[in-house]
């Protein structure tokens, strides 16, 4: 099959004819038809994830069509259209039988722990657990986008910062995962602004639902503009990209009693921010963790799809083919795009 492949961290990868993947009993072969290019695939790129063997390919939000199905499987079909969360659970441990597989301690991630979606053709193990059926009418770049950015949003803002109509949400940063928690957050009824340093992404924001943009790049502080703009603070802020100035200004930006999500991966040099701990303490925060998001959980989310309350695929911003991904996902860093880049032909 054809691929993306990285053969050294940081090294331009090369699309190449590789072996097809192999059948589990639990698990089902892909097709694949769309890709996200997304941050955290930048990141293994780079080296930041130390559970990457060499060579690599990477790949891990995704929507296709069941190729082949293994023996046990009892809920899925050849033929039929699926998409799966980048985090996989085991299904057999105390976190799964919980409902929460998305903090599996055995957990699976496509492009991480295994080859990735820049393929052809992807695996996935125990598909009763992780896969998730896709509507009919849903074209397959839009159901790729939904895999990491979006439901990671949608766990962030709905199950994690339990966001209300009516509270203030900031959102850091207006790459996939901030503008998707933008268009969420707005869909429940919160007052939302969107922190950027990128004016074109600031007006992607306000056409998603954003009341007032600030660009980071003009104020001398954050947090402070954002706490006279709310009359306070935020009640929810989220991290969306993923760096210590960013994770900062969240907690610092919040009134009393608010709640950060930190959904951005915090790698690298990023790794340790210098937290207001004092300010946590004195305010009684909550600083919250947020990973994907569960299968099962996705019917309500396709729900708000289906009755026109979410529409993800305004957040499509380039759509290309997988000898123009390497370059997307090589610049991703300094790449002014705005929206999401999907990778539609193989």
């Amino acid at each position: 099959m054809k691929a993306v492949v990285y053969e050294k961290f940081g090294q331009a990868p090369k699309v190449m004819n590789v072996k097809e993947p192999e059948l589990a009993d639990d698990g089902v072969i892909i097709n694949v038809r769309a890709t996200g290019v997304c941050r955290s695939d930048w990141h293994g790129w780079k080296g930041h994830d130390s559970g990457i063997e060499l060579p690599h390919v990477p790949g891990h939000e995704f929507a296709g069509v069941v190729e082949a199905v293994g023996k046990n499987v009892r809920h899925f079909k050849v033929g039929e259209r699926v998409t799966v969360p980048f985090v996989n659970g085991c299904g057999s441990c105390p976190d799964c039988h919980s409902g929460n597989q998305q903090v599996c301690s055995t957990q699976t991630q496509p492009g991480f722990t295994h080859w990735g979606s820049f393929a052809e053709y992807v695996p996935i193990n125990n598909a009763d657990t992780n896969l998730v059926h896709l509507p009919d009418d849903m074209d397959f770049a839009t159901a790729a986008s939904l895999g990491c950015r979006f439901v990671t949003s949608f766990r962030a803002v709905v199950d994690q910062g339990k966001v209300k109509a009516g509270q203030w949400v900031a959102v850091h940063g207006c790459g996939g995962v901030g503008l998707s928690a933008i268009m969420i957050a707005n869909s429940i009824g919160a007052n939302v602004i969107a922190v950027d340093i990128a004016e074109d992404k600031l007006t992607l924001a306000r056409s998603l639902g954003a009341v007032a943009v600030i660009n980071a790049s003009k104020v001398d502080d954050v947090a402070e503009a954002i706490m006279s703009l709310t009359r306070g603070g935020a009640h929810v802020s989220l991290d969306a990209l993923g760096h210590s100035v960013t994770c900062v200004n969240s907690i610092k930006c919040l009134r009393s009693l608010g709640k950060h999500v930190q959904v951005g991966l915090l790698l690298g040099e990023q790794a340790a921010p210098n937290i207001p701990m004092s300010k946590v303490i004195a305010q009684e925060l909550e600083i919250i963790g947020s990973h994907g998001m569960q299968a099962f959980r996705y019917q309500d989310m396709l729900a708000m799809m289906l009755s026109g309350k979410l529409v993800p695929e305004k957040l499509i911003g380039q759509r290309i083919n997988l000898e123009q991904s390497i370059d997307a996902l090589t610049t991703m860093d300094s790449s002014s795009v705005p929206g999401v880049t999907v990778v539609t032909e193989f």
